[in-house]
This record gives structure tokens, C-alpha cells and sequence, in this order.
């Protein structure tokens, strides 16, 4: 039953999404979708580990509601991407 709750609420794109941008490589990956948003930050310390395993540095993290068209999107060097300095810059957006 959840799981076609999941669906229509991801249909409607009203389903949360953990949004992790990365800045090596420069991408944009999505991990949902969830029913709630606590739903969404319980899972989101799991993605990040797997993300850095991999080498990846951590620009920015939010959990939000939305219907991503794909789960990982490669930033190209022309398009708008934020520069962060420092860490990472946490949001709590939604």
C-alpha cells in the first residue's frame, strides 16, 4: 500500500527527493522517492557515504519535494553550477 502511495504521490510530483549535488564529478543526483521527508533524511547519511566510497565531494544536500526526469544529471563545464567553499551546504527546503 505504500509503495502505490509512493507512486502517485511521485506522479503528482509531490514525493520527497534527497537532491545531493556533487562537485567531483560535477553532478546532480536524486535517491527517492519517499513518502515524508523524515522518510527522505533517514536515508540521506547512506547516499552520501556511498557517494564519497566512490570519490565524490559533497557540494550541497536538500530534501525536496519534486519529480526529477532523471536520477543523476552530469553538469556540463558552461552550465550554471554554485561554487561552495568550505562544507557543504546543508537545506532543509520544502
Amino acid at each position: 500500500m505504500k509503495e502505490v502511495l509512493i507512486s502517485l504521490l511521485n506522479f503528482f510530483g509531490q514525493a520527497w527527493w534527497v537532491e545531493i549535488q556533487t562537485e567531483n564529478p560535477r553532478c546532480i543526483y536524486y535517491f527517492g522517492p519517499f513518502l515524508t521527508r523524515r522518510d527522505a533524511e533517514q536515508m540521506h547519511a547512506g547516499y552520501i557515504e556511498d557517494l564519497k566510497n566512490e570519490g565524490a565531494s559533497i557540494a550541497s544536500l536538500q530534501m525536496k519535494r519534486c519529480q526529477p526526469q532523471k536520477v543523476t544529471v552530469l553538469q556540463e563545464e558552461e552550465t550554471e553550477f554554485p561554487s561552495q567553499a568550505g562544507d557543504p551546504q546543508f537545506s532543509t527546503a520544502g
